[in-house]
């Protein structure tokens, strides 16, 4: 038991670090092309529709990675409280799984939502 709790602490650090990766890709969010539109007249007052599409998959991506965090946690502490029970713990163990698996496809997920972004921004401005 020691050593799955050592991989489960290792794989957590790793997922962690590359969340706070993609993170910071959100932070410097690309033009997306915005002012290519404004200078031909199709802005319109409200905002661009790919900005919009963009904050959404971001919120989207936010309330998953939420989601498959608090599973992580609900595992854990069922597997805490579990008191030595096995059906208990074989159920905190499935959790667990489920919530890294879970995080895992968000998390590629938000990268390929990012790289895709990345590539549009940069063929709407000539830049390959």
């Amino acid at each position: 038991m020691n050593k799955m709790f050592t991989k489960f602490i290792v794989f957590s650090f790793i997922f962690v670090f590359a969340f706070s990766f993609c993170a910071s890709f959100t932070l410097a969010a690309p033009d997306l092309g915005v002012n290519y539109a404004t200078n031909l007249g199709l802005a319109s007052q409200n905002g661009d529709v790919r900005d919009t599409a963009v904050d959404i998959v971001k919120y989207l991506m936010t309330f998953l990675g939420i989601i498959a965090t608090i599973v992580i946690l609900l595992g854990g502490f069922k597997w805490m409280t579990a008191g030595g029970n096995e059906d208990k713990v074989a159920e905190a163990k499935k959790l667990l799984v489920a919530g890294m698996i879970g995080l895992v496809i968000v998390l590629a997920a938000f990268a390929i939502v990012t790289f895709v972004i990345q590539i549009t921004d940069n063929a709407i401005s000539g830049e390959f």
